[in-house]
């Protein structure tokens, strides 16, 4: 577990997701405002259950807070084949360099796995938060109608060793 700030002072901590995390974290994705409109029937249905948690390296950034902290964003690393599988930061929560830690807490989880590389198929308007992070354009998912409409960009994750 690892204790970082967030550029407006407020500690966060990136802890390994458990099954009681699952409806918080499927709250997150179905409630993502990146998903709305023509977006809203990729994640209508979606469900990150308790076996999804279990199966992957899942992991959350809460926020502390007087409740005893708050979902602020998540991740999942699958490890055969490498890939990020999902990283949702919620949408009050942006702009405050969560993502770019859950990227960093990421890389690290691969790099202590032996993984030197890692693909992301991302959403359309994650794009520009891909490169931001260092992330290289491999080439384009294309659309694979009904379960997704259009098509998507390819990233790569390079995990340097240290």
């Amino acid at each position: 577990m690892s204790s970082r700030t967030s550029p407006i002072s407020r500690p966060i901590t990136i802890r390994r997701a458990v099954a009681r995390d699952a409806k918080r974290l499927t709250r997150l994705v179905r409630g993502s405002g990146a998903y709305e409109g023509k977006y809203a029937a990729a994640v209508a249905g979606y469900r990150v259950g308790p076996d999804y948690i279990e199966a992957h390296r899942a992991f959350v950034a809460v926020g502390a807070d007087e409740h005893g902290g708050r979902v602020l964003g998540f991740y999942s690393l699958v490890l055969a084949p490498p890939e990020l599988d999902l990283l949702f930061v919620a949408d009050e929560a942006q702009g405050r360099g969560i993502g770019r830690l859950l990227v960093a807490h990421m890389q690290s989880e691969a790099r202590a796995a032996g993984i030197d590389r890692l693909k992301v198929v991302s959403h359309v308007p994650a794009e520009d938060f891909y490169h931001r992070v260092g992330a290289v354009r491999t080439g384009t998912v294309f659309a694979n109608p009904p379960a997704v409409p259009w098509d998507r960009p390819e990233f790569e994750f390079r995990i340097p060793s240290e």
